[in-house]
């Protein structure tokens, strides 16, 4: 059984940057036909789709977030990490790594970032 965990800083200043990390148990990033997403919930807006790495290390962005989004991974360790830049308070939201695009077969627990001065 495939587990994400999410980590990083839950309090972010505007105009910097959110750095999480997913970190997968049970199955590796690079098994062949699996994306990896990142998906954020805001209280005003839901579930957004912010982008996925995929097994081969091929990047696909949401267009809306596309500018400040960036998706990494290290295989090494059997993780990807995010990048979202230049942030502002409407970027407060839940943050979830989950396994595919569209349709998710296994979800982090979320980490809540809040963006703050």
């Amino acid at each position: 059984q495939v587990k994400l965990q999410e980590s990083g800083p839950g309090l972010v200043k505007p105009s910097q940057t959110i750095s999480l990390t997913c970190t997968v148990s049970g199955g590796s990033i690079t098994t062949s036909g699996y994306g990896w997403s990142w998906i954020r919930q805001t209280p005003g807006k839901g579930l957004e789709w912010m982008g996925v790495i995929g097994y081969d290390g091929s990047t696909y962005y949401s267009p809306s977030l596309k500018s400040r989004t960036s998706i990494s991974r290290d295989t090494s360790k059997n993780k990807f990490s995010l990048e979202l830049t230049s942030v502002t308070p409407e970027d407060t939201a839940v943050y979830y790594c989950a396994r595919g695009v569209g349709l998710y077969e296994s979800w982090g627990q979320g980490t809540q970032v809040t963006v703050s001065p």
